[in-house]
């Protein structure tokens, strides 16, 4: 499938891009700012509820369309590329979905926008490093509060000598309050010598 087939021309010149990659001190940094050490963090679009990014997001997520973060990997990678200098990525890791709900959907949502990403900046993409050991019910329809709460202590890591000293990117699709992404790269930070990074497809306005 092209990329024309997924996202027409035109509507690719209206994705509302963020251009994070080229601020270090951008809004998706300062989510995380006094909470954990994080090299570098950025997002391709941002998300707008009623908006072409939504649907997107929400046929990839829920329509079974995989082909959707294919896409728009390959156009943030283009963008990643310029970092690698400056940050020499070494692995990237999707945020992982329980056993119970990857046998619901069928798919994590966030592996073919990862392994776009992986195949751009040729690095491996690696989906058993980080895992979920609890099951939780979807995080949209929580509030701060109780998403803080139940995000704790849920995802642990397989830590090899292979994976030690080693710059993960750890990718996932929509960026809000970050509290997942905390408490993933947490767990990526037990692993001796980890570095964390964070891309996402989105960032949520706020």
């Amino acid at each position: 499938m092209t990329n024309e087939v997924v996202l027409c021309t035109n509507c690719r010149h209206e994705l509302p891009l963020t251009q994070y990659h080229l601020d270090p001190d951008n809004q998706a940094v300062k989510k995380f700012y006094g909470k954990i050490d994080i090299q570098h963090v950025s997002a391709f679009i941002y998300f707008n509820k009623k908006g072409i990014v939504q649907e997107l997001i929400h046929n990839l997520k829920y329509k079974g369309h995989e082909e959707i973060g294919t896409v728009l990997g390959n156009w943030y990678v283009e963008d990643l590329q310029e970092l690698k200098p400056e940050f020499p990525f070494d692995m990237i890791i999707p945020v992982p979905l329980h056993p119970k709900k990857f046998k619901e959907r069928g798919y994590n949502q966030v592996t073919t926008f990862g392994k776009a990403l992986a195949e751009g900046l040729k690095i491996p993409f690696n989906s058993s490093v980080l895992y979920r050991k609890k099951y939780s019910k979807t995080q949209s329809k929580k509030n701060l509060l109780g998403r803080s709460e139940n995000i704790e202590n849920i995802f642990d890591v397989v830590s090899t000598e292979e994976n030690r000293n080693k710059h993960f990117v750890l990718v996932d699709d929509v960026l809000t309050t970050g509290a997942t992404l905390e408490a993933c790269s947490r767990a990526l930070l037990k692993i001796p010598g980890a570095k964390i990074s964070i891309v996402c497809m989105a960032m949520a306005n706020s």
